[in-house]
């Protein structure tokens, strides 16, 4: 009973370090989104944060000044879909899928220049990365049945970017559901022109809802390269950003519900390399690239809209034109 309940408990701890870029990737796609503007370039965002992170920190030796570019740089690549779709009145899906290819080219092509490792960053080193944060009394309750292992392992030992990313769910609610902006961007994603009415700029409100997810994704790049990974490595993202947004579709644009949808995702992968090597009863050894693949394969179902009905806000990909 105890190694069950041991494998459930490090079962559970590797959920949420999985889980962590994809929640911050979520909440982004929330903010972006519900103000009416379609955000497929969460992955090159994410991607593009990871590889500044990596670099900066390899550099300076510093992983808050990585934490720093990898969020300047979201918010430029931000800002640049918000000049395409808000200002220009672009195709929004097409905007971000050409900031999703510009980071996969960059990443590499700077990468190899600077490092000349394949486009990898060296290997970050302990005092150049995120450390786990140990609650007091960790080791010495660890003995306790249960709620010993649960503390040391579950809820010790995260880095600071973990916690961020849960905060970045409460953090979500507060704005959208307490604040006079959150009021605007969800009437700005459902009806601009009675906004504008109203005196209140659709694009201005667009445009901060774009700083804020560029935000959470640097963060989420962050993460990936200096706290759970330990340099950068091309294309280490590997569709993070788009699982992400069919977290955030399959929890209806909604926080909580979005969230839910990351944890389990992460726990998919989580299972999935638990089972490498193991065998099971009348099946034998564990299908591990199948189980890999169930993360992709649920993104697809849910992009597909197989599951739950999913109402999106009703001005999504459709620009604003001001009538004079």
């Amino acid at each position: 009973m105890n190694d069950i309940w041991l494998q459930f408990i490090l079962t559970l701890d590797a959920t949420i370090r999985l889980a962590t870029p994809l929640i911050l990737c979520a909440m982004a796609g929330i903010f972006s989104e519900r103000s009416g503007v379609i955000d497929i370039s969460l992955e090159g965002k994410m991607l593009m944060a990871a590889f500044t992170a990596a670099a900066l920190a390899s550099v300076t030796g510093s992983a808050w000044l990585g934490l720093l570019g990898a969020i300047i740089v979201a918010v430029a690549l931000g800002l640049l879909h918000g000049l395409a779709s808000v200002t220009m009145n672009g195709n929004q899906v097409i905007s971000g899928l050409a900031i999703n290819i510009l980071a996969s080219g960059f990443t590499v092509t700077v990468g190899y220049a600077i490092f000349q490792q394949g486009g990898q960053t060296p290997q970050l080193d302990s005092e150049s990365r995120f450390g786990p944060v140990i609650f007091p009394l960790a080791n010495e309750l660890n003995n306790l049945p249960i709620l010993g292992p649960l503390y040391k392992e579950v809820l010790s030992g995260h880095n600071v970017l973990v916690w961020l990313a849960l905060l970045s769910v409460l953090f979500t609610v507060f704005i959208l559901d307490r604040t006079r902006y959150g009021l605007r961007l969800r009437a700005v994603g459902e009806k601009p022109e009675a906004v504008d009415c109203a005196g209140v700029s659709v694009a201005a409100t667009r445009y901060k809802a774009l700083i804020i997810a560029g935000v959470l994704c640097g963060i989420a790049g962050a993460y990936l390269s200096t706290a759970h990974g330990s340099g950068f490595v091309r294309e280490m993202t590997a569709g993070k950003g788009y699982i992400a947004l069919a977290a955030m579709i399959f929890g209806k644009w909604k926080p909580k519900g979005a969230l839910l949808a990351c944890l389990l995702f992460g726990l998919l992968e989580a299972v999935g390399s638990r089972l490498q090597g193991v065998e099971l009863p009348l099946i034998g050894e564990a299908p591990v690239n199948l189980i890999l693949a169930m993360p992709y394969l649920m993104t697809v179902i849910l992009l597909a809209g197989f599951v739950g009905s999913a109402i999106p806000p009703r001005a999504i990909g459709q620009p604003y034109i001001k009538e004079r």
